[in-house]
């Protein structure tokens, strides 16, 4: 019984905090947009719903943690257990992807700007 009352809890916990956030993003949305926008119009509590559940899927995943879940560090971390070998090759595959970009503006093939 003791159980069944936490689970009851914590689904009107979710719900009233998913019909809070709705009215949280259609109120910005209605503040905003319509303002900065021309084009924007004001939207509905359920297109706000709808609204907040596509961003969490596209940019917040479903299981409560975001789309960085290794952290600002992990990077340095992976960088500090790498090889010699290893981070000649990462730093030379930058170099490269850095490269690309430069033959795009316009540099030569020594990866060197062009003098204007």
């Amino acid at each position: 019984m003791n159980r069944s009352r936490h689970i009851s809890k914590f689904l009107i916990l979710v719900i009233a905090g998913s019909a809070a956030l709705g009215w949280l993003v259609m109120f910005l949305w209605n503040w905003l947009l319509p303002s900065l926008f021309a084009s924007a119009h004001a939207i509905s509590y359920v297109q706000a719903l709808g609204l907040f559940v596509l961003c969490r899927v596209l940019f917040g995943g479903l299981r409560g943690h975001g789309g960085w879940r290794h952290g600002p560090g992990h990077f340095g971390q992976r960088w500090e257990q790498m090889s010699d070998e290893e981070r000649t090759k990462c730093r030379e595959a930058m170099r490269a992807f850095r490269g690309s970009g430069n033959r795009k503006r316009g540099a030569d093939k020594d990866n060197a700007p062009l003098a204007d």
